[in-house]
C-alpha cells in the first residue's frame, strides 16, 4: 500500500512537471537579453556609457569611496553652498574636479579605442586568442588606470574639507545611516 502511494506521488508528480514543461513558452518566444545590441557601433559598449566615458563621468566607478564617506569633487562643488565651503576650498574642489575631467576623459577615450578595436577584431573574423588576451588584459589595465583616478580624486577631496563638512555631505547625499555616516574623517587627514 505504502509503495503504490510512493509510486501514485510519483507519476502524479511527473505528470505535473511535464504539464508545467509543456505550458512553459519556449526559448524562442521569450524575449533575449542581448537582442537589439548587435546594432551598437562598438557591442561592450551602451550609447551612455560611450557618452559618459567621453565626458569623464564616473560611471559608480567610485562607489568604494563615495559610500564609504569620501566625497567626490562633482558633488561636493553641486552642494557647496550648503557645505558652506570657503572660497579658497571652492576654488581648490573646482580645480581637482577640472584637473579629474582632464585626466578621465582621456583615459576613457583610450577605453573606447581599446573596446573598438577589440569589436573590430570579431567583427573582421581576425580574432585569436594571442590577440583577443592582448586586448583584454590592456582593456582591463585601463579600465583600472579609470577607476584610480576617480578614487584618487575622492582621496584629494577629503582633504579639503572639514570634518562637519564631510559629515554633511554624507547627510546631504542620504548615506548618514550606513557606514558612510560611521566615517571618521579626521584619521584620513594628512
Amino acid at each position: 500500500m505504502k509503495r503504490l502511494a510512493l509510486l501514485s506521488a510519483g507519476v502524479l508528480g511527473a505528470a505535473a512537471a511535464a504539464i508545467v514543461w509543456i505550458a512553459a513558452p519556449s526559448a524562442a518566444h521569450t524575449p533575449q537579453p542581448y537582442a537589439g545590441l548587435q546594432t551598437r557601433p562598438i557591442k561592450a559598449l551602451s550609447d551612455q556609457q560611450i557618452a559618459d566615458l567621453k565626458a569623464g563621468r564616473g560611471m559608480s566607478l567610485a562607489l568604494a569611496a563615495e559610500l564609504n564617506g569620501y566625497p567626490g569633487p562633482l558633488h561636493v562643488l553641486e552642494h557647496a553652498d550648503t557645505l558652506q565651503l570657503s572660497d579658497a576650498q571652492r576654488t581648490t574642489v573646482r580645480q581637482l574636479f577640472d584637473a579629474m575631467k582632464a585626466e578621465t576623459i582621456s583615459i576613457g577615450l583610450r577605453l573606447i579605442a581599446q573596446e573598438a578595436e577589440l569589436d573590430r577584431q570579431f567583427a573582421n573574423r581576425t580574432a585569436t586568442d594571442a590577440s583577443v588576451t592582448a586586448a583584454t588584459q590592456a582593456i582591463g589595465a585601463t579600465q583600472a588606470t579609470l577607476r584610480a583616478a576617480h578614487l584618487r580624486h575622492h582621496l584629494a577631496t577629503i582633504i579639503i574639507l572639514t570634518p562637519a563638512q564631510t559629515r554633511r555631505y554624507i547627510e546631504l547625499r542620504g548615506y548618514a545611516s550606513g557606514a558612510a555616516g560611521e566615517h571618521r574623517h579626521g584619521e584620513h587627514r594628512h
